[in-house]
């Protein structure tokens, strides 16, 4: 789309204001709302912020504004806010394009994958749990019905939440969301949609809309769409899963595929390196991909109510193996590590980074695992050489500190995203929670 384009796009739809958007460190969208006859200033000059208000942009209250520049091929009706458009947008900080800005990030590390000549494609899977809250400030599932202790693709919870669906499916699909499969998931008020892979900036860029469309149309519900990775102890959390494949540089065709894979999987050995490299430095990735405190109370050794977490905890991969870290659903790879708390320009990033280390030293992963990881013990998974992701954010920070290769690759965003982050350990351990007061107040 180009200006005059993008004029005509919006005097046909009446669209009054611009939502010039982009992500803070946590992946949580920001706007401004800009008159639509300024649209020329957001492409020139950028929506102005002052960017020590947004979380790990790395700048102070002296420092220059941050300046959202738009990327009209990003231009977009908001079909649940009648007269707006959203318009992604690059950060800038004195007419440069900021580095530590995470779609800038992203941008960066495609630019060095197309130097070996290719691009990455993603499928985000966005799972989320639909909720109400109590008037205690309880939270639990929003259909008082949905209690099955096995509720995954239960026709009766999935009927439940159609007025939601029909709006969130009915708003996206006119704005370019190929959605092919909506279901309930495996823990109750759980639900997942999915559509077409893209490339992987687009694919973050529609992520970060479709999470901005969930929440606001369950809001307009009376209920709460949320992508917090675990909100009840005893079920299933919410995972983005990303299905990855890399492709030629303006060419078609998915180099991760071959048919004549030895191990049956259809990798090629492109894929093997890939995936080598993803494993290599998968503890350094759970700091990126699984970044609340939150996430590690779904990353767990173990089971839930409905018989399996659905979460990886261990450092492998295999063939249709949900029990892995990385399963091969053929000719491509689904990391399953990543959740709804992700930063998913960043978690891109990470991967992309991880994957060229792969490629260009020829990491070989060890032979695929095709056994159900959960019934294992803690011994026979040691037997086996296998390693656990860090069962705490503070292990996987530490991972990431000493993960040289991906604190070169992704630059100063990864001490911004440590510094960030280790504060919220720290809050996180200096809260009482309401199981130490019950544990310990009467117990000493």
């Amino acid at each position: 789309m180009n200006l005059v384009e993008a004029k005509k796009f919006i005097a046909d739809n009446d669209v009054k204001f611009i939502l010039a958007q982009f992500v803070d460190i946590h992946g949580v969208a920001k706007t401004k709302a800009v008159p639509a006859d300024h649209l020329e200033d957001i492409l020139d000059v950028g929506a102005g912020f002052a960017g020590f208000a947004v979380w790990g942009l790395g700048l102070a209250p002296h420092s220059p504004d941050f300046m959202a520049k738009g990327d009209l091929s990003t231009l977009s009706l908001v079909p649940w806010q009648k007269g707006f458009a959203r318009m992604v947008c690059d950060g800038h900080v004195q007419d440069k394009p900021w580095h530590i800005d995470t779609r800038v990030v992203l941008q960066a590390q495609r630019e060095k994958l197309a130097a070996l000549g290719y691009e990455m494609f993603t499928g985000l899977e966005p799972e989320f749990s639909l909720l109400k809250k109590n008037p205690d400030g309880t939270i639990a599932p929003f259909d008082d019905g949905d209690t099955l202790a096995k509720p995954c693709y239960d026709y009766k919870g999935l009927s439940a939440a159609r007025a939601f669906v029909e709006k969130l499916v009915g708003d996206l699909k006119p704005i370019g969301y190929d959605i092919y499969q909506i279901d309930h998931e495996d823990a109750n008020g759980q639900f997942e949609i999915n559509y077409t892979y893209d490339e992987c900036l687009t694919s973050a860029d529609k992520y970060v809309f479709f999470k901005m469309a969930a929440s606001e149309i369950a809001r307009e519900q009376g209920l709460v769409c949320s992508f917090m990775p675990k909100p009840f102890s005893n079920r299933p959390g919410n995972g983005m899963h990303m299905h990855i494949s890399l492709g030629p540089i303006g060419g078609k065709g998915n180099l991760f595929e071959d048919k004549s894979d030895k191990n049956g999987l259809d990798l090629s050995e492109l894929a093997y390196h890939f995936v080598g490299g993803i494993l290599k430095h998968a503890k350094a990735l759970s700091a990126i991909c699984a970044p609340s405190v939150n996430s590690y109370k779904r990353l767990v050794v173990g089971r839930s109510l409905s018989g399996a977490t659905w979460a990886p905890a261990y450092i492998s991969y295999g063939d249709n193996n949900r029990s892995c870290m990385v399963r091969i659903p053929g000719g491509r790879i689904e990391m399953r590590l990543a959740d709804g708390s992700c930063n998913p320009y960043l978690a891109a990033a990470a991967v992309i980074a991880a994957g060229i280390d792969g490629i260009e030293n020829k990491i070989t992963p060890p032979d695929p695992i095709n056994e159900n990881l959960y019934d294992f013990s803690q011994e026979q998974i040691k037997e086996m050489g296998i390693e656990t992701l860090p069962q705490n954010l503070h292990e996987a920070l530490i991972a990431l500190e000493q993960d040289t290769v991906l604190k070169d690759a992704l630059g100063d965003v990864v001490d911004e995203f440590l510094k960030v982050k280790h504060m919220e350990w720290v809050e996180y351990m200096r809260h009482v929670s309401d199981w130490e007061i019950k544990s310990y107040l009467e117990f000493y």
